[in-house]
């Protein structure tokens, strides 16, 4: 069937003890916490509550069984958020995962549809 009217869409996520873990929201909140420096200022770009960010965060770290964020609390320099190794390393294999990924679902639209 040719219709060029319609358009292929594919996520990715992932799961951990049957439950979805990691997937484009939760990368973005990682990446923004990434960029930001803070769970809260995070969370008012993404347009979503502190409370749940932090729950998100909570939940891929207890699926995963290992740290994802580290928080620091206030004082003289204010507080912040940054990273642990392992979460970029996640957010690495996961982005090379879902790219390719896409592009096969892509290749595979145009060669049935188009």
């Amino acid at each position: 069937m040719k219709a060029p009217k319609v358009q292929v869409r594919s996520k990715v996520w992932l799961e951990a003890k049957g439950r979805p873990v990691l997937g484009p929201g939760r990368v973005e909140l990682l990446q923004c916490i990434d960029e930001q420096g803070s769970i809260s200022r995070a969370s008012r770009l993404m347009k979503i509550t502190y409370r749940k960010a932090w729950g998100q965060i909570k939940a891929m770290e207890l699926q995963l069984g290992l740290p994802l964020v580290r928080k620091q609390t206030g004082g003289a320099g204010g507080g912040g958020a940054h990273l642990t190794p392992e979460a970029r390393e996640l957010l690495v294999d996961y982005l090379q995962l879902a790219h390719g990924i896409g592009d096969e679902v892509d290749r595979r639209f145009r060669k049935i549809f188009l």
